[in-house]
């Protein structure tokens, strides 16, 4: 993938990252008040061909989230994962202009949401919990290297579960936040409603964000530096704007 045409790169990555919330057609009036969830994933069935481990793919889909945002205009849907028992970790752009915000888990549970906030720097958000999540990964000490292994965990097009893998293909200037410095590229394969994933190393660290991809079917992650240096910035997010 050529990395030089920065200006024409941003566009393909603007148009990804608006895609990234897989806005869904209208639903037939009133708008659904619950998620109807998919049908749960089986564990074994589902980490064989993955490079995470039996143990390493529980504790992934225990971890992810399914976000479905109503908003005043319409409906999208996109994924996250549990920073803490209570906190939860996804892009701005999911849950931005919300009227509610809705979550599940893995297993078809109902989490009630009680606040997100988002960041101006970079595309993050915290949400808030009133119900406690299922389990939540370790960050990653340090970003992976180019060619380290990759997975991603998250609900495209709001449905079923799905784990990815591939590789970190390249470090670059972020082509939507130029002041945000490097992010990563992997070719893990990411759909509409992946916005908000965990992508994981081989130890089932988290090691990155998802938040876009481009023409090419590469992935764009903010890298676990970058989340942990905004988490701890007591600055760094300010609540979610809403739609009313």
């Amino acid at each position: 993938m050529r990395t030089t045409r920065v200006g024409a790169l941003a566009l393909v990555a603007l148009v990804a990252l608006l895609a990234g919330c897989a806005y869904l057609p209208d639903p037939p009036a009133p708008v659904p008040s619950s998620v109807v969830p998919s049908a749960a994933p089986v564990p074994t069935a589902a980490a064989e061909g993955s490079q995470l481990s039996p143990d390493g793919f529980d504790a992934a889909q225990r971890m992810a989230v399914r976000i479905r945002n109503i908003g005043c205009g319409g409906l999208s849907t996109g994924s996250g994962f549990a920073l803490d028992e209570h906190t939860l970790i996804t892009n701005r752009h999911v849950v931005a202009d919300s009227a509610e915000l809705q979550l599940s888990t893995y297993d078809g549970r109902d989490v009630a949401a009680e606040a997100a906030s988002t960041a101006a720097l970079a595309d993050l958000a915290v949400v808030r919990t009133v119900d406690a999540l299922p389990a939540a990964p370790l960050l990653a000490d340090a970003d992976p290297q180019v060619g380290d292994p990759v997975t991603v965990v998250g609900y495209p097009l709001g449905r079923q579960l799905t784990i990815t893998d591939g590789r970190v293909y390249a470090a670059v200037t972020d082509p939507l936040n130029a002041n945000l410095g490097e992010v990563l590229i992997t070719d893990a394969a990411v759909e509409p409603g992946s916005s908000g994933s965990a992508a994981l190393d081989a130890e089932g660290r988290v090691i990155g964000v998802v938040y876009a991809k481009n023409v090419d079917g590469m992935s764009y992650l903010v890298p676990v530096s970058t989340l942990r240096a905004m988490l701890g910035d007591d600055q760094a997010f300010a609540p979610a704007p809403t739609c009313g």
